[in-house]
């Protein structure tokens, strides 16, 4: 598994995934949830759970907080360690933390494990651990890739659906069915909430993360500033709708230890 994702991520340059006019969406939208949540606490502990090249950890750290990354990864947390932050970065996966005590940390972010893991036992466990790392009253941030906005890129739009379909790769109800040499994992409002409820964590909101702008790259690319910022606002205003969630590309389910 490591090995395929090392793999991948040397190709896949997530570091610019993030800074593009799509991707900064889905950073300005995680970062304004973040430090909502940071407000109320007081001198707060961070995890963040496959760090990936230290996106949100090292904005964090930046802004002067403690925080602790974990990356399965090797080539993204070489990238991560060579921004030379205060991020306290080392090697490891989200279905193991146990190099951490119990609610050792205010604030765990999940956004990339939940990607990469196919079964509803592996995401449990992924949730779990990172639940168990946490205060109570602390918060966790999960993100998930969405699957309608597979179906209508990858199947319809990029024209694959029909090998998808006859391969077993998507079922009789258009929903992914993914393998680990798929490299992602696509799930539903439902699924997200099977996880959630199986882990007896309470929901604080379901958020669309980045909301039609993945569907838009083109567009928001051609956009003058001020109509990009619009659109920024526009999302904000409406990314908690549940009309929007389920075809966002990603979610982010914010929970709360009680």
């Amino acid at each position: 598994m490591s090995m395929e994702l090392d793999t991948y991520y040397r190709k896949f340059c997530e570091e610019k995934r993030l800074t593009r006019r799509h991707g900064y969406v889905e950073f300005v939208t995680s970062m304004k949830y973040i430090k909502e949540y940071l407000q109320e606490m007081e001198n707060p502990k961070i995890l963040d759970v496959g760090a990936g090249t230290g996106r949100y950890s090292v904005a964090l750290a930046e802004q002067g907080y403690d925080v602790t990354a974990i990356e399965l990864v090797k080539y993204n947390l070489g990238i991560l360690k060579a921004k030379g932050s205060s991020v306290k970065a080392m090697q490891g996966t989200a279905l193991d933390l146990s190099r951490f005590e119990d609610e050792t940390f205010d604030l765990t972010l999940v956004f990339g494990p939940m990607y990469h893991l196919y079964t509803f036992e592996d995401k449990l466990k992924a949730l779990n651990e990172a639940k168990r790392v946490t205060r109570k009253g602390g918060v966790i941030l999960v993100a998930y890739c969405m699957n309608e906005y597979s179906i209508i890129t990858y199947g319809f739009k990029q024209n694959h659906i029909l090998e998808c379909i006859e391969n077993g790769k998507v079922s009789e109800d258009f929903h992914t069915i993914s393998a680990p040499e798929d490299l992602y994992d696509y799930m539903r409002v439902e699924d997200i909430d099977r996880v959630r409820e199986a882990s007896g964590l309470k929901r604080i909101k379901l958020i669309a993360a980045d909301g039609p702008a993945n569907y838009m790259r083109q567009t928001l690319n051609a956009m003058d500033e001020a109509t990009y910022e619009a659109f920024i606002q526009y999302h904000l205003s409406t990314c908690e709708r549940p009309e929007l969630l389920g075809a966002s590309a990603h979610t982010v389910d914010i929970l709360r230890k009680e």
